[in-house]
């Protein structure tokens, strides 16, 4: 399991960045409506000029079993992070040599359907790796810069079936230590707290970034 995520990486600068700045994962977006996004081909190319310890997570959104395999196999990835409307017998459908992140927009009703949708894939014997809670955006999956209710979160974990939390949403070099202090979480995940524009990574901020996740963690 990774702990500290770079998501929205576009291309392989900001990836060897994200690299050696400290990281441990990256995160490559394969939905089409994202600005982020990256081809299956780009993501080859990203994922090739990794060292092989650095985790690479697709985010996939709404898209159908079979394309996600495909991609999982092509480019390849350790784990596939389900950001849409996916149901929980999408799961079963997936690879089994492959980690499943299941991501939820934490909004008016907190985790509940999150823990509904756990309790199916109990029932259906494919339960995902870990969950991460982002958020809430309306229409929009992620990446927003948006705050999520970290309270609430902390309060409502433990109907999260024991999973690893990865706690993502509006997340900065600034707040990071305060959102691990108050949440706890497993692992965090950033977009757009690292960028100078969609897509494209800033190197202070990312840098300072992960100092900051990196000594908070150590603190907890």
């Amino acid at each position: 399991m990774f702990r500290i995520k770079i998501c929205g990486i576009t291309n392989v600068g900001d990836a060897r960045l994200a690299a050696d700045a400290g990281a441990d994962a990256i995160g490559l977006n394969f939905f089409s409506k994202s600005r982020r996004f990256v081809t299956p081909q780009d993501a080859r190319s990203i994922a090739s000029a990794l060292p092989n310890h650095v985790v690479k997570v697709g985010v996939f959104v709404n898209h159908a079993a079979a394309e996600i395999a495909q991609i999982v196999t092509s480019v390849p990835l350790d784990f596939v992070q389900l950001h849409g409307d996916e149901r929980p017998q999408l799961l079963a459908q997936l690879p089994k040599n492959v980690g499943v992140v299941r991501a939820h927009r934490c909004d008016r009703d907190g985790l509940t359907a999150l823990a509904e949708f756990l309790d199916e894939c109990r029932i259906l014997a494919r339960m995902p790796n870990a969950v991460l809670v982002d958020a809430d955006a309306g229409s929009e999956y992620g990446g927003t810069g948006q705050v999520a209710d970290w309270s609430r979160i902390a309060k409502e974990r433990a109907t999260l079936a024991g999973l690893p939390l990865i706690l993502a949403g509006g997340l900065t070099a600034a707040n990071v230590s305060a959102a691990i202090a108050a949440v706890w979480p497993d692992a965090i995940d950033v977009a757009s707290g690292v960028e100078r524009t969609p897509g494209f990574k800033d190197e202070q901020l990312l840098r300072k970034f992960v100092a900051s996740a990196k000594q908070a963690f150590a603190a907890v």
